[in-house]
C-alpha cells in the first residue's frame, strides 16, 4: 500500500470515527453497543474500538458514558429529578452501574452531588457551567503547580 492511499484510508476512517462520535453526542440517550455503532459505519466492532480509542484516547463504551454522565450532572444541578430518574433519562439501564461510573468520573456519588452542587453554577453562562464541571475521564488529568517564567 502506498504512502498516499494509507493516508486516503487514515482520512476515510477519522471520518467514519467523527460519525460514531457524533451519533453518541446526538442518541446518548438510545440504547447503544459498539456493534450497533460499528455496523453504522461498515467496521468490525474491534477495530472501531481500536481507531475510536486511538484517535480520541478512549473507548466507544467510555467515551457514551462520558457523554451520558455529563448530562447526568447537568440535569442534578438543575435538581427537579432524582437519581433514578436521571439515571434513566440519560439513557443507562442500571442504577448500580450508573452510580458507579458518576463516582468514578466526578469523585463523588449522584446522591452527594445534586445535594451539593445545585447551586454551584447559579448565574454562571452555560458554556462555562459545562466546562468547568467536565468530569475527568478515569482520573486521567495529573494536579500540576503553575509554572512561573
Amino acid at each position: 500500500m502506498s504512502s498516499r492511499s494509507a493516508e486516503a484510508q487514515r482520512l476515510s476512517d477519522l471520518a467514519l470515527l467523527r460519525r460514531v462520535r457524533d451519533r453518541i453526542d446526538r442518541e446518548y440517550q438510545k440504547p447503544l453497543d459498539v456493534e450497533a455503532l460499528a455496523r453504522g459505519v461498515n467496521m468490525s466492532a474491534g477495530h472501531l474500538s481500536r481507531q475510536f480509542k486511538l484517535a480520541y484516547g478512549e473507548s466507544p463504551y467510555g467515551y457514551l458514558m462520558t457523554r451520558r454522565i455529563e448530562r447526568a450532572m447537568a440535569l442534578l444541578r438543575r435538581g427537579d429529578l432524582n437519581v433514578t430518574e436521571v439515571c434513566f433519562e440519560v439513557g443507562c439501564s442500571s442504577l448500580g452501574t450508573f452510580s458507579t461510573r458518576f463516582t468514578e468520573l466526578v469523585g463523588v456519588p449522584p446522591s452527594v452531588y445534586r445535594r451539593e452542587r445545585s447551586a454551584a453554577t447559579e448565574g454562571m453562562a452555560p458554556c462555562v457551567a459545562k466546562r468547568v464541571t467536565r468530569p475527568i475521564r478515569n482520573r486521567e488529568a495529573p494536579v500540576t503547580e503553575p509554572q512561573l517564567a
